[in-house]
């Protein structure tokens, strides 16, 4: 607690390092009546003691002192007390050393012999910059106060939005699997297995995100074909077969108007082509086809040769690897196959086991306010 002058301001506390007794002796007693409480020393290392018990506004040290010099207590005590004032004090012929003082943090330097009016306003413009820098750190430290719980809360909406955005996905999906029930849980397979195979292809998080909304939203565009076409149990006539294609397009057209999914829409339009240029509906041939919708033609032949049908049992996952590696270069993409053949098994059965255990019934968890909550549950994927 500083004590205080005649006019009620507290006094700042100053010490006067010089190992001359007489310089201390002038110093403080001219300091005294100008609002400082004045102590002295006459060595570096007894200020540092001095500074580690008493708390000191402004340092004055001579430059050039018996064991501990004036540049070598600066350097100690700035980094101890960064809030302390520094003056240095030299002879006139030192000037290049009170210079490289400055470059270490001092405020300032006073030639001997010292003019005193010169050391009192030295050591109250060393003051008031001093309490410009408090001031200025204290509101540096307000602002980054702020600006951290402003980040935590943007982070917090965010979260809130990607739920959002991940219950949007599900209920889309769920209106298409009330419609056809022989493939419930192809959409949240195939998207896991798109995504472990974007990781081995080495996308980035924000194309695997797209690519994960692509394949698992690929048939949205189903709703619009009629039950007659889309639930028909028989071989589809030529004009059934040009109807059904069209879903393709029709998913897209929904999909676009949407902008967080916009960019999965194109995976959506082209999940029909073929790297060989047969496929629909823009017959595309190789790189015109976007990598997610090759990831996705491999996830999607996977799934629905590993899935029981109405005309016949699953198959084995080694059966679907031999199919896919027999079509590379036709139906897929190389180099997607290649990093397909490089992933087990094991792999693609604990995706399907997981997607099983979380394929709970979304209108009846929906009814109760609940989140289903499956993009969060497999986000990272088992590869």
């Amino acid at each position: 607690m500083h004590d205080e002058n005649d006019t009620g301001t507290p006094k700042r506390r100053i010490l006067v390092v010089d190992d001359e007794a007489p310089m201390c002796e002038m110093l403080t007693e001219f300091l005294s009546p100008h609002g400082f409480e004045s102590r002295s020393c006459y060595t570096g290392q007894a200020a540092l003691e001095m500074m580690k018990h008493e708390p000191f506004d402004v340092v004055i040290s001579d430059l050039r002192m018996p064991g501990m010099s004036g540049l070598a207590l600066l350097e100690e005590a700035r980094q101890k007390y960064p809030r302390t004032a520094f003056l240095m004090a030299t002879a006139v012929d030192d000037v290049d050393s009170c210079v490289h003082a400055l470059q270490l943090g001092a405020y300032d330097y006073l030639l001997k012999p010292l003019d005193l009016g010169a050391v009192l306003s030295s050591a109250q413009r060393a003051l008031d910059k001093k309490r410009t820098e408090v001031e200025i750190e204290a509101r540096r430290r307000v602002l980054e106060d702020v600006v951290e719980q402003r980040n935590k809360q943007l982070h917090a909406a965010m979260k809130r939005i990607e739920m959002s955005y991940d219950e949007t996905l599900e209920a889309l999906g769920a209106a298409l699997d009330l419609r056809d029930t022989e493939t419930e849980g192809h959409s949240r397979r195939v998207s896991k297995y798109s995504l472990v195979l974007g990781r081995t292809l080495g996308c980035t998080e924000a194309d695997l995100k797209q690519i994960e909304r692509g394949a698992y939203l690929h048939d949205i565009g189903k709703i619009g074909i009629p039950d007659s076409i889309l639930l028909k149990p028989g071989k589809l006539t030529p004009g059934e077969t040009a109807i059904m294609e069209t879903h393709a397009r029709v998913g897209y057209d929904l999909i676009c108007r949407i902008a967080f999914l916009a960019p999965a829409a194109e995976i959506i339009l082209t999940h029909q082509e073929r790297f060989d240029g047969t496929g629909y509906p823009q017959g595309l041939v190789g790189d015109e086809i976007p990598l997610g919708s090759r990831i996705f033609a491999v996830a999607d032949t996977l799934d629905a040769m590993t899935s029981d049908r109405s005309y016949r049992r699953a198959l084995a996952f080694s059966a679907a690897r031999a199919e896919i590696e027999g079509e590379s270069g036709r139906q897929f993409d190389p180099v997607v196959v290649k990093a397909f053949l490089s992933i087990p098994d094991d792999v693609w059965a604990e995706i399907r086991s997981l997607v099983a255990r979380t394929a709970w019934s979304l209108p009846s968890r929906a009814l109760r306010g609940e989140s289903t909550g499956i993009f969060a549950q497999c986000k990272g994927g088992t590869h």
